[in-house]
């Protein structure tokens, strides 16, 4: 078979270096071109040292990258991905975008969350918004992939087979989300500089965080009717990983046996979605360097609460596993082609 040229814009920040590590792997990949806007010119190895001696491309500008690529992964701040994926459409190259400007169906809720509209609404009724496991099948005829965020994947893979199967109430969802500081990206800022982060767990952006809406969008679409949540972030004093604790109440006539077997049931062909025994926790150690989610289910009887645990790496199936996963599957690749490394657990 012949390789998929693949380029990388935004090569230079973690979601970009952790698509050149996993790509670099891929055995039906052959990665064409890199992109930096702060280092053109320069090896990806002076800015990551783990890349000496790896024959990659120079950094080079996105518009050169955008012309010798079968598919195009932009991991970008948003607003400066539509005309990136007009450059695709126009060189018939697949967009695979990890940031936020394809991700939300409605334009007023990208407005109210990211402070504008949409610059080129005829591109995003070419845009598919895909978490495999839920969404797979609308990736083949995808021109445009809108690949989810980290915490949103999380939710969304620990909540789905509940609502999915009408197992709880939904107008009481506690997401209590915990996250390692790469989510914040390369960029230094205040809460990120080590005295901030070591040694402490600090809520943030509590009740306004960007991910609120699309955590609800993809969780209305499950269950086939409007959801809202409340979403808590936080930060953990660790590089990478994702741990939510989520609360929700069972719906009348539901016990746990019933839910335990409906989830073993929903994910019982799903490689990348593992449930951990009765009595176990999910833990990001379990799953970090991976594109596992592992998720684990607990119920508090005195409060008919169900309570579920979903980790992930925020990097991998939170960010460039993902994004590769959908690759595999707009090329009719085994999903797991490329992701397959297993996490070290300690």
């Amino acid at each position: 078979m012949k390789k998929i040229r693949a380029a990388v814009i935004g090569a230079t920040g973690y979601a970009g270096a952790e698509l050149v590590r996993l790509l670099y792997n891929h055995p039906n990949v052959e990665i064409t071109a890199l992109s930096s806007v702060s280092f053109e010119g320069k090896e990806i190895a002076e800015i990551y040292p783990s890349f000496k001696k790896k024959p990659l491309p120079t950094l080079t500008n996105a518009e050169e990258a955008v012309k010798c690529a079968d598919v195009v992964f932009a991991s970008l701040p948003h607003g400066l991905s539509e005309p990136l994926a007009e450059a695709c459409l126009a060189n018939n190259a697949l967009l695979i975008d990890l940031g936020a400007d394809f991700r939300l169906e409605s334009e007023e809720d990208y407005e109210e969350w990211y402070k504008k509209p949409f610059d080129k609404p005829e591109l995003h009724g070419k845009a598919v918004y895909s978490l495999p496991e839920l969404f797979r099948d609308a990736v083949k005829d995808a021109e445009i992939v809108a690949n989810p965020g980290c915490y949103p994947t999380a939710a969304a893979l620990g909540l789905a087979p509940a609502l999915k199967n009408g197992l709880i109430k939904t107008d009481s969802i506690i997401i209590d989300a915990k996250s390692g500081v790469s989510g914040a990206g390369r960029g230094l800022t205040q809460n990120t500089h080590y005295p901030e982060t070591n040694e402490t767990i600090s809520a943030y952006k509590v009740g306004v965080h960007r991910h609120t809406p699309e955590i609800e969008q993809t969780l209305s679409h499950v269950a086939g009717k409007a959801v809202k949540v409340t979403f808590v972030p936080h930060l953990l004093p660790v590089n990478r990983g994702i741990e939510e604790t989520i609360y929700v109440k069972l719906a009348d006539g539901v016990d746990f046996d019933k839910v335990r077997a409906l989830y073993e049931e929903f994910y019982k062909d799903e490689q990348f979605v593992r449930l951990e025994r009765s009595g176990a926790a999910a833990e990001i150690r379990n799953v970090t360097r991976s594109n596992f989610c592992d998720i684990s289910l607990h119920f508090d009887k005195r409060n008919n609460l169900l309570i579920i645990c979903s980790c992930i790496d925020n990097m991998v199936k939170g960010a460039a596993g993902q994004a590769i996963q959908n690759m595999n599957i707009k090329f009719s690749l085994p999903e797991e082609t490329g992701l397959e490394t297993l996490p070290s657990g300690f």
